[in-house]
């Protein structure tokens, strides 16, 4: 038997329709969204300037890439724990692991500073950032929790609220014929 509601009409709640505005939209929240794109491309193309000439504290100049140094070896080889140390120790240092990681890096962090192609640098830097995290299991400070799989949301998040757009280039990348082709290279 169905339930019917028998109070008269007046004592119903009618809200007016109104329609907000997506935060996501608001001038304001595109520039904070802007600015986290901008400076999470500057880490990952920072970790590529730095991996290829060593000029931070992370990589010696003579353990840079252009130096003959392996990006990959030092962290795949002495830090990686857990689960998967076999496979990481497997694939440090190896020439196409050196290449893949910073191709990446550069391709990353290159199409996040420029707000472009947004979707493959979203997906890319997650995987990356998600084998990153997986080299070290457990965190060293959370059971299960680090500022990569943080970073791995964010870059997606970048993605989903079009951030290229704002102080980027995503909207001119999204006009040109071979994005208009091929929609997953916006």
């Amino acid at each position: 038997m169905a339930v019917t509601d028998r109070r008269p009409a007046t004592h119903r709640l009618h809200l007016p329709a109104f329609h907000a505005e997506p935060v996501t939209e608001r001038p304001a929240a595109r520039y904070v969204w802007a600015l986290a794109r901008i400076s999470l491309g500057f880490v990952f193309l920072w970790a590529f300037v730095d991996k290829l000439f060593g000029l931070g504290h992370e990589t010696a100049a003579k353990q840079a890439w252009i130096h003959g140094g392996h990006p990959t070896l030092g962290f795949l080889k002495f830090s990686a724990a857990g689960p998967l140390k076999g496979f990481y120790h497997g694939i440090a240092g190896a020439a196409w692991a050196d290449w893949m990681f910073m191709l990446g890096l550069a391709g990353i962090g290159i199409a996040l500073m420029l707000g472009i192609g947004m979707r493959i640098a979203a997906a890319a830097g997650a995987a990356m950032l998600v084998m990153m995290w997986s080299v070290v299991l457990p965190p060293a400070n959370n059971p299960f929790m680090d500022d990569h799989l943080i970073y791995a949301l964010l870059v997606i998040g970048l993605a989903l609220v079009g951030a290229g757009d704002t102080l980027g280039l995503g909207r001119r990348w999204a006009k040109t014929g071979l994005v208009r082709r091929l929609p997953i290279l916006k």
